[in-house]
């Protein structure tokens, strides 16, 4: 049975503009050595046709190949509006042939000229530190016959939810979604065929300021625009094959209403009081209402939405009934939800008219049980409800989100019950593709704190944090996490908007931001660990899906990338004390281990040397993967000249000039924060040049990891690696730079039982640490809160920050044993080779593929190790078996040998 057929990576999408989309399918059987040997795809403008075989858009023919994903189309050029059916046929190695059921993708507005519409909104605009209601536009208009068909082609700047004759269009929230505005803003496209009626309709939409009016980072409101504005098509088909237009224009009339303010860091404010009931709908008496402003064109390029976009996921209800914490003069009651989560609440309740609430929001509780808002900063996270009339009311704020666990109700006149407040958790609808679980109860909430952190900072975009008045696509962030979040969730098309995002951020000169996009006053060179993002998130995107597109799109951006780093990088060592540019975060959040920023900036040029070799070899650019292999050997001779022991460093250079020496001291301190913890006493290194700095444990990540030592050195730096993780009590001091590569560098070089160590150690620094501590999402620093010193500073204290969960894939590709083939990527051929360890008696890791369910599950018990394997149809697999004895057996079988190569189908293992 063929099953799951997807056109870029989407079950039917609608309203894409990608020329030439591809497409992907699955096998579903569990037969032994099920695989593919040849397909048909056939794509038609009507879906009989594919019944009787004779597509007039493309038909492929019979393709003897294996290939099942990303099958690029190839027939009649699509044009806009343009809706195709397909189906694929595929021969498998017995000889028998099968269908997939009939699927279709739709295109959206191609050319620019085939927009009627205007850009529209309030003739009130905020200022920089002020807002204004949130406008509600409504256009009626009459259709002369019955419908045959509609869509909506929607856009705005600022955010929009939409509705016809009353009913909400569609799922999703926090639409268009945050692009460089100026550069490129995305559309949606909705079919509301069944929305619409012969006769008098009306379609609505209620503005809210989001990214592009309201507060951004730390900056004021207004960084793309001084007021929301929409920007809407609605294309209506009827059943006589007429049409109608309905553009946004200045027919379109505007109101205020009951939403007084609407801020994504500050807050929501709803007035019920001035609620319009009836508003979208057509018998409503709009004569009071204003007639809309029209504003000029934008240049920004107008693109499909060909991403997941935000949507509730899923509610949350109190986990202990509400503690009051008020007084009769001021009733106060504060919610536990349990989770860490992103979102807002839904609330229920009724008082008398006029009666205001406040709902206040925390990630965590002081010491007195009172909300502990501190680490916010300017983010005001407070949403205001005013009572309309009497009876039970349900509200939910509609253009704000917040990160919180704790819910303050204050000035609420009623019964408070676990009822009263339910979380709704939203984020960007990124299928759940990966699940981990072992025999430690700590590891596995660690795991459930990765993927919660992955869920609240995938809103749009990969965010730093979601609650403090910043929620910015920090680079340095998703390039250490974004292996661990592409194993939790299918984040090809997420990261695919992002990368696009990235190249419009891209300075002309090739420098890469801190942020993405790129706002406020955020470096506009990243610097090392973070602008390599451009070359680390694609690449890794391609070998977890096998991704050709994703490296083909941003390799012109990648190349101008490293054509700013040589230039800024005399004798290959980037960001030396005298580079006049910025030179980076350093191993932000280390503990009192500074490790040099030449070292990383040198140690990332050449890691990005050697991926973007590979990268240019995928792509066929033979000429420049041989130019990018000679790079890194040089940046490596460099590395070893400057920063090792016995090389020919050069004398130290000079200080860097005073402005950019502050800004790099500014970072250090806002780094350590008020940490307390002091560094063990060092030893003089045989592996690193001790006259010019401190080896640290981030020093020898990097140069294992990045293979820039000569083969001698490699065992004595594991060596000093490890006794350095011993001096400090088997405690880690990396920051958001080593600590990604710590787990594999130890493993890889015979030291899994530090790994292990390291990875179960439970007081701080460690990953477990925020565990014992009642964490349910990764914290942003090792010591977030300490009993010994309580809260770290304020200035920089998230408790949903996932960089440091990149510990994740240490967990997914060792100790559950999944790995990808680099010469076969997107686990069409997996390399499995769990290392148990740490005293685990069991582990397991699954994992959706584009192919199907890859599983690995071992046990070990009374003496006999069992293993459990399930390799997808159409792929293969190395599997290396971790221990020997005296009866091995396959299936009940015996096998000799650690190594066994399979085919699709599921397999146990068992080792006496």
């Amino acid at each position: 049975m063929i099953t799951d057929p997807r056109c870029e990576y989407r079950i039917n999408p609608l309203g894409i503009d990608i020329a030439a989309p591809r497409f992907s399918w699955r096998q579903n059987t569990d037969r032994r050595g099920a695989r593919q040997v040849a397909y048909r795809l056939q794509v038609a403008s009507d879906p009989q046709l594919l019944l009787t075989a004779t597509a007039d858009l493309w038909d492929s023919g019979k393709v003897d190949s294996d290939q099942s994903v990303h099958i690029v189309y190839n027939g009649v050029p699509l044009v806009s509006r343009q809706r195709a059916y397909w189906k694929v046929s595929v021969w498998d190695e017995q000889g028998d042939t099968a269908d997939s059921e009939i699927a279709w993708f739709e295109m959206g507005l191609l050319e620019h000229a085939e927009w009627r519409a205007k850009w529209i909104g309030a003739t009130l605009r905020g200022g920089t530190n002020t807002s204004i209601p949130a406008p509600f536009l409504r256009k009626a208009f009459n259709l002369p016959g019955a419908i045959r068909s509609a869509r909506l082609y929607i856009t705005a700047q600022g955010l929009y939810e939409c509705s016809i004759n009353g009913q909400r269009i569609g799922e999703d929230v926090f639409t268009p979604g945050w692009t460089v505005y100026p550069k490129r803003i995305q559309y949606q496209v909705y079919d509301v065929s069944d929305l619409l009626n012969a006769g008098d309709n009306v379609i609505g939409a209620i503005l809210g300021d989001g990214w592009a009016v309201g507060y951004v980072g730390w900056g004021s409101r207004q960084t793309y625009s001084d007021q929301p504005q929409l920007f809407a098509q609605l294309e209506i088909t009827l059943a006589d094959d007429s049409s109608v237009v309905i553009a946004t224009d200045e027919t379109w009339k505007y109101q205020f209403g009951p939403i007084l303010e609407a801020d994504m860091q500050m807050g929501e404010a709803h007035d019920a009081r001035l609620e319009m009931i009836g508003w979208d709908h057509a018998d409503f008496d709009a004569r009071r209402w204003f007639t809309v402003e029209s504003f000029p064109a934008v240049a920004a390029a107008l693109v499909a939405t060909n991403g997941p976009t935000v949507r509730r996921i899923n509610e949350l209800r109190p986990v202990s009934d509400p503690v009051n914490k008020g007084t009769l003069q001021r009733p106060r009651a504060i919610f536990d939800l349990g989770q860490n989560m992103v979102g807002w609440v839904r609330f229920k309740g009724a008082a008398p008219a006029g009666t205001t609430i406040t709902l206040r929001f925390a990630e965590v509780l002081d010491s007195d049980g009172s909300l502990y808002t501190a680490n916010l900063r300017t983010a005001r996270a407070t949403d205001y409800y005013t009572f309309g009339a009497a009876g039970d009311t349900i509200w939910e704020p509609k253009f704000t989100f917040h990160g919180f666990r704790y819910v303050e109700l204050i000035n609420y006149p009623g019964e408070v019950t676990r009822d009263t407040i339910t979380g709704i958790v939203v984020h960007s609808a990124t299928t759940p593709t990966g699940d981990f679980n072992c025999s430690n109860a700590l590891i596995n909430q660690l795991q459930h704190n990765i993927v919660w952190g992955q869920k609240g900072n995938f809103v749009d975009i990969p965010t730093d944090c979601p609650q403090r008045n910043e929620r910015l696509g920090w680079t340095g962030d998703i390039q250490v996490f974004v292996r661990t979040a592409a194993f939790n969730m299918d984040i090809a098309g997420f990261m695919s908007k992002w990368a696009r995002d990235l190249a419009d951020s891209q300075r002309e000169d090739g420098a890469v931001p801190a942020v993405v996009p790129h706002v406020l006053d955020a470096p506009s060179d990243g610097g090392p660990a973070w602008a390599d993002a451009a070359i680390v998130c694609p690449w890794t995107i391609y070998q977890c899906y096998g991704d050709k597109r994703v490296l083909q799109k941003n390799y012109s951006v990648m190349t101008r990338f490293m054509n700013f780093m040589l230039e800024g990088s005399p004798g290959y060592i980037r960001c030396a004390a005298d580079y006049a540019g910025w030179q980076g975060y350093g191993d932000w959040l280390a503990i009192n281990a500074p490790t040099p920023r030449d070292l990383i900036g040198t140690a990332f040029l050449a890691y990005d040397a050697h991926l973007m070799s590979q990268i240019a070899a995928v792509l066929g650019e033979t000429a420049d993967a041989e130019k990018f292999a000679r790079l890194f050997e040089a940046v490596k001779a460099a590395f070893g000249a400057r920063f090792l022991s016995g090389g020919e460093a050069a004398s130290i250079i000079t200080a860097a000039s005073s402005e950019m020496q502050q800004e790099v001291e500014r970072a250090d301190a806002l780094s350590q924060g008020n940490l307390k913890q002091t560094a063990p006493d060092t030893i003089k290194s045989q592996v690193f040049n001790s006259a010019l700095f401190t080896p640290t444990q981030t020093a020898y990540v990097l140069a294992l990891h990045f293979d820039l030592l000569p083969q001698p050195l490699r065992s004595v730096a594991v060596s000093e690696l490890v006794a350095d993780i011993e001096r400090r009590g088997l405690h880690l001091s990396t920051g958001f730079v080593g600590s990604p590569y710590l787990p594999h560098v130890l493993s890889s070089n015979g030291r899994l039982d530090t790994a292990y160590a390291l990875l179960q150690q439970k007081t701080w620094p460690s990953w477990l640490y925020p565990v014992t501590q009642g964490a349910t999402t990764i914290w942003e620093r090792w010591d977030g809160w300490t009993d010994e010193n309580g809260f770290q500073t304020p200035d920089m204290n998230s408790f949903n920050h996932y960089a440091y969960g990149a510990i994740g894939a240490w967990l997914y590709n060792t100790v559950a044993g999944i790995e990808i083939d680099p010469a076969q990527p997107g686990y069409k051929h997996s390399i499995l080779r769990p290392q148990p360890g740490g005293g685990l008696t069991q582990a397991e890791g699954k994992l959706h593929t584009q192919y199907g369910e890859l599983v690995s599950r071992w046990e070990l018990k009374d003496g006999v190790f069992e293993w459990v394997v399930i390799v997808p149809p159409n792929t293969s697999a190395t599997a290396y078996l971790p221990v020997s004895g005296s009866q091995m057996t396959m299936n009940g079988e015996s096998i000799s040998g650690a190594v066994q190569h399979l085919v699709a189908g599921k397999y146990q293992f068992t080792v006496d």
